[in-house]
């Protein structure tokens, strides 16, 4: 109830509260709050005027019977009357009544309203924040048409007190939430932006909720507050806790005010402009550094502001994902927390460090701490940090690290809640298949998993396992020696007899030739397990019985009374019966031949999506699964370049023949049609985009071929082709590329993956992979708006002379992209020849009815078509000298970018696409890399010397190839990395 002054305090009502409050019963306490309803009722009827005094009590009296649970179907005039009173407590509980029990539909709504208005307008500024404070608590769409366009004015107004301000700010952002067509800033919104440097720090934190709420919608119209936002949080985070002293919480400066701020900035790229860029990061060192001292307070409200502060400028540094030092140094911050002792900041830590995971900045920096997550998925007394513990190790697993993580998980399966053991299975499913270079290693993690965990191995994981082997003939023979060996066990998990029946059925005559297995061995060992299985499992037995009769003729007998015997031709089974009875006239009617040609081994299987990562992100919802999925690339430069590839031909070697290769199937490049996931936030658009991404794929590791006109892939005719091409929906021609095109390429000249463009409207993620002349790329056009884009189109073209250089071709993309949602695109590109220039995309679409027109350059540059080429000393600079013509080499001395770092170097030299050669240049300091540019036309053999001088922070790049266009090319191209 409201504060009253001593001498207003309603006997009346604290009499009735007494009473019902004394009551036995419930029918005692309906009886004194009927009879007390009939004496409101008689006093409001009477022929004597109510003071303002008794209108207030009786109706207070109402409002406390409506609280109770009772309905109230008279009074309401009376509390309208009230809100005329110039006495501030006979308004204030006019207004309690009519914010609780008015409804937007009442017909006395028009007189509130003009009560509303008059105290607006009254300058008084107790009168003004109480009409806001019932707008607010109202929130209805008649007060949103009614006040809209006058509180607005209100908030901006210079003569306005600051107490109004912020009730206003507040009231405002409740109508924008629930009418946000209504409220439509316009003139106002400069002006709202500049409540960022009001005095009054009050005014400024009620502002800002306003205008994150405001940016997150239009985030065009708002974006000048970035630059305010910056300015206004240096202020606060550079101040001492004495400066701030009516807004300083437990010797933190304004904490509430600091995270807003941080907040609103997460809306927004990082800022174009060099100094707030510079004051910005200086603001986000400032409180990492401030995060290392000593705690001014033993108190937990202290520690608690402090890190919320902390944490959310680690969020805003994980948003911006564009500066390594600070990615690395809040992976660092993080680390500590994993140790501390209070079981929220561990929480917070690890759910943290799983988005810096996916980083390729931070991720070396997040696998330090491998030692320490294990040691929490062991020891944590709290299921749900062990659940995110069990995440950053998936985050974080590479080839590497796998091998370890996958025994860890395996190991910790054993102990591990029920509540997230089906999801722990999948991880472990799908990071064994993902890094399996030595698949009987996979085969063992399979296998133990099910022995471990078998009630929750869902049938994706043993379809996968069945699927992978029979696509590897290298695995075959090891996969039925190894379920064989599990099926001995005593106590054999269902799931592992299916295994069993359907590897030993495809390839127990591979391990028939050892007497402990023969073929007689192998079929008792299956029927030994019958008895005890479902039904499906036991019409999956009978198939592997059928089929042992075509691979074991002498098993013949044996299985054909197996077969005859009641309890299979007089099953209660229809399907049990079904297949007793046709196998048993196929095995006694058939030729050798015959049974040979129905009976023959199962076929490879086409390429597909891995169903089990499917079922993780069903599992997890939209956009959850791990963002590592999609950076991978990055990190092992497996697919252009990286350490892996050079050594590892016969992963390709294989990759060309009919065979899986579940690296990349893993990476989510097999999924069927396009899909849209709703974003959760602007933030995490990309992270959506990429993690449900669907991708048109036929294998392409497998059979990738170059695009043709006759192509049987899943992309359409070229643009020359205009039957195929969407319609046309504009007529203006393409724009000019973006200042920052060169800017964006460069970004991708050592990688694959990654955001390739960003504003407040449009986000666009590529993901790319290459091999030989050949390369396929897929681009995510992310909608970070609520409003839809329409007649959505692309374009992608070769100028000048690159026509006759690269060969592209694309697929039409979705017209309409959902607000908050990303459709997908495919493109095929083939390298006819060496070139200079970037193919062009332009994106053209409609926003609110505004055209938007944007032209970038695709990040297609010569060194993608690397293959690397391992060499020794001796051989390097033999070939080095006789590159010695003075247009063959390409060298150029420069001032270091970045900062010096051997492993950052090492990771860009091999995403660049060349084999980093260790121990060949005599100084030790120095890089030397190798490798062939794949053409149509010709191959272009490189080598690059990389001097590295960490005094004078300079480069030597010398670049010689055996032509002269080239080795000019990668030298810019080069220069622009270090």
């Amino acid at each position: 109830m409201p504060a009253v002054s001593k001498g207003d305090g309603m006997r009346g009502l604290a009499v009735f509260i007494s009473d019902i409050r004394n009551c036995k019963s419930k029918e005692a306490e309906i009886k004194r709050i009927n009879k007390e309803l009939a004496n409101i009722r008689s006093k409001f009827k009477g022929d004597k005027a109510l003071d303002g005094y008794s209108k207030k009590k009786y109706v207070c009296k109402l409002l406390f019977i409506f609280l109770l649970g009772h309905d109230i179907d008279f009074g309401h005039m009376e509390a309208v009357n009230l809100l005329s009173s110039n006495k501030y407590t006979e308004k204030q509980i006019g207004y309690l009544f009519i914010s609780v029990l008015v409804n937007s539909n009442s017909e006395l709504i028009r007189l509130i309203n003009n009560a509303i208005k008059n105290d607006l307008s009254s300058r008084n500024p107790t009168f003004m924040c109480l009409a806001l404070h019932c707008i607010a608590n109202v929130g209805s769409r008649e007060m949103a048409e009614a006040f809209a366009g006058e509180i607005p004015r209100i908030l901006v107004a210079g003569d306005t007190m600051d107490s109004v301000k912020q009730s206003a700010a507040l009231c405002l952002l409740r109508l924008y939430k629930t009418s946000p067509d209504l409220v439509l800033m316009g003139e106002w919104t400069s002006r709202v932006v500049h409540l960022l440097n009001d005095q009054h720090m009050g005014v400024v934190t009620a502002a800002i909720s306003l205008i994150t709420c405001l940016s997150q919608k239009n985030p065009d119209e708002f974006k000048t507050c970035v630059s305010l936002a910056v300015s206004r949080l240096s202020r606060i985070v550079s101040s001492a806790s004495t400066d701030l002293q009516d807004y300083t919480y437990y010797f933190v400066p304004a904490p509430w005010l600091s995270c807003k701020l941080l907040r609103l900035l997460q809306c927004y790229p990082p800022p174009e402009d060099g100094a707030v860029k510079g004051r910005l990061v200086e603001c986000l060192e400032t409180i990492l550094n401030k995060a290392q001292e000593p705690p001014k307070s033993k108190k937990v409200q202290h520690s608690n502001a402090k890190n919320a502060i902390l944490f959310e400028a680690i969020s805003l540094i994980i948003h911006y994902d564009s500066e390594p030092n600070l990615l690395v140094r809040a992976c660092n911050q993080l680390g500590q927390f994993l140790q501390h002792r209070e079981t929220n900041l561990r929480y917070l830590a690890l759910e943290s460090m799983c988005t810096l995971a996916s980083s390729e900045f931070s991720h070396e920096a997040v696998k330090t701490h491998i030692e320490t997550v294990i040691n929490a998925l062991k020891t944590e007394r709290d299921v749900s940090v062990r659940q995110r513990a069990a995440d950053l190790l998936y985050a974080m697993c590479d080839r590497s690290n796998a091998k370890q993580i996958v025994a860890e998980m395996l190991s910790y399966l054993e102990t591990a809640d029920y509540s997230i053991r089906e999801e722990m299975v999948l991880k472990v499913a799908i990071l064994a298949e993902k890094y399996a270079v030595d698949y009987s290693w996979y085969v063992d993690t399979i296998l133990n998993l099910i022995r471990i965990a078998g009630d929750y191995v869902s049938e994706e994981v043993w379809y996968r396992v069945i699927q992978i082997v029979i696509n590897r003939d290298d695995v075959q023979g090891y996969a039925a020696k190894t379920v064989f060996e599990a099926l001995q066990a005593p106590a054999c998990h269902e799931n592992m007899v299916k295994v069993g029946g359907y590897i030993l059925g495809e390839f127990g005559n591979l391990i028939a030739g050892d007497p402990r297995s023969s073929p007689l061995v192998q079929f008792n060992l299956l029927h030994s397990k019958f008895h005890l299985c479902s039904v499906p499992t036991r019409a999956l037995l009978l198939s592997a019985y059928i089929k042992f009769i075509n691979l074991f003729p002498e098993t013949k007998s044996t299985i054909q009374e197996v077969l005859r015997s009641d309890s299979q031709i007089r099953n209660s089974d229809v399907e049990l019966q079904q297949r007793a009875v046709e196998y048993l006239k196929l095995s006694s009617i058939a030729s050798t031949d015959v049974l040979a040609t129905v009976l023959e081994e199962m076929p490879p299987f086409p390429e597909r999506e891995s169903s089990i990562l499917a079922k993780l992100k069903k599992k997890k919802g939209p956009g959850a699964v791990s963002v590592n999925e999609l950076e991978e690339g990055k990190r092992e430069g497996e697919l252009n370049g990286g350490g892996e590839r050079g050594g590892d031909n016969s992963a390709i070697a294989a990759s060309n023949a009919s065979t899986p290769s579940p690296s990349a199937d893993l990476l989510g490049l097999r999924t069927g049609p396009p899909v849209t996931a709703a974003a959760p936030s602007t933030g995490s658009l990309l992270v959506d985009v990429f993690s449900e991404a669907g991708v048109n794929d036929d294998g392409f590791l497998r059979d990738l071929e170059p695009p043709t006109e006759s192509s049987d892939s899943l992309l359409a005719e070229g643009p020359g082709d205009s039957d195929s091409a969407p319609p046309s929906v504009v007529s203006e021609d393409p724009a000019p590329p973006l200042p920052e095109s060169n800017e964006l390429l460069n970004k991708f000249v050592c990688k694959n993956n990654g955001v390739l463009f960003e504003n407040q409207l449009l986000q666009i993620g590529i993901k790319s992979e290459y091999r030989q002349n050949l390369g396929r790329m897929y681009l995510f056009y992310g909608n970070k708006t609520s409003v839809q884009f329409v007649t959505f189109t692309t374009t992608v073209t070769c100028p000048g002379e690159l026509q006759s250089q690269l060969n592209v071709q694309t697929k039409p993309v979705e017209p309409l992209i959902e607000g908050g949602a990303q459709v997908q695109q495919v493109i095929n590109i083939e390298c006819l020849s060496d070139f200079c220039d970037a193919p062009l995309l332009n994106i053209k679409f409609r926003y609110g009815g505004a055209l938007q027109n944007l032209t970038l350059k695709l990040p297609v540059t010569i060194n993608k078509f690397f293959q690397p080429t391992e060499m020794a000393s001796h051989d390097f600079f033999q070939r080095w000298k006789q590159l010695s013509q003075p247009q063959q080499e390409a060298q150029k001395i420069f001032k270091a970018n970045h900062a010096m770092d051997t492993e950052v170097l090492k990771a860009k030299l091999l995403g660049l696409g060349m084999a980093l050669l260790e121990n060949v240049d005599p100084n030790p300091e120095n890089f030397v890399c190798a490798g062939v540019i794949q053409t149509k036309a010709q191959q272009v053999g490189s080598l690059l010397r990389l001097e590295p001088n960490a005094q004078a922070q300079m480069y030597r790049l010398t670049l010689r190839s055996s032509k002269d266009t080239v080795s000019k090319r990668l030298c810019e191209l080069l220069a622009e990395q270090f």
